[in-house]
């Protein structure tokens, strides 16, 4: 696995189908950086940061979360700095933080065999809250690429925060454009208000969290894909 470079500002380390894992993006700042998505394990977290290393990239003082989904999430607590997520993604958090210290992790790690793959036999799973709250929206400069962190309606979940980099006109979506996470389906109201967003917003890339980088018409095509 390697590192790629997508704009001046902009690298990140691609996602892989056989873990689930998405892809980890890094906004580098004049004076500080983020990252987008704290990935599925404390192991996720060592190989991105292993590979920004390598690069001589300094790591990021803040994540911020895409959605509540674990292997966007769980390894938040080997992150370095603070975490940023929306409210509902936070309560999301807290609800299988509490189930998995009261009930151990037999429930999270039955639900599919790239979660076993990601936590093989014995290995600790580590729940935690987000360290910052938000609603709505914020904006956040790190120096040189002013970054705007949006909650938005749309069909996977119900709790999609949307992150651009203006400067570099880069969109990252985590999963929103995708079917229903509990029931599969595509509510065609909640892809009309996501892609109205897009478009609202103008990108010239959008990063979704299991995809290459592709072109804005690409992801709008495939979300307004089946849905009657």
């Amino acid at each position: 696995m390697e590192l790629k470079r997508l704009t001046e500002h902009i690298w990140y380390m691609p996602y892989e189908e056989e873990r689930d894992r998405p892809n980890l993006c890094y906004v580098k700042g004049d004076r500080w950086s983020l990252a987008i998505d704290a990935g599925h394990s404390a192991a996720h977290v060592r190989e991105f940061y292993a590979l920004l290393e390598k690069e001589n990239l300094p790591l990021p003082g803040l994540t911020v979360l895409t959605h509540w989904h674990w292997d966007h999430t769980f390894g938040m607590h080997a992150v370095n700095g603070l975490t940023l997520a929306n409210e509902k993604t936070n309560g999301y958090l807290a609800e299988w933080k509490d189930k998995i210290d009261k009930n151990g992790p037999g429930e999270f790690l039955a639900l599919d065999e790239s979660i076993r793959r990601e936590y093989p036999a014995g290995t600790e799973v580590i729940v935690r809250e987000a360290d910052m709250v938000f609603s709505g929206e914020v904006v956040l400069d790190p120096g040189g690429c002013r970054i705007r962190v949006i909650q938005a309606e749309a069909p996977h979940t119900d709790d999609s925060t949307l992150i651009y980099a203006e400067q570099d006109k880069t969109l990252f979506l985590g999963d929103c454009t995708c079917k229903d996470f509990t029931t599969g389906v595509k509510s065609p109201e909640l892809c009309k208000k996501l892609a109205d967003r897009i478009r609202e917003i103008r990108p010239a890339t959008c990063v979704e969290g299991h995809w290459v980088p592709v072109d804005p018409e690409d992801t709008l095509a495939d979300l307004m894909s089946d849905i009657g």
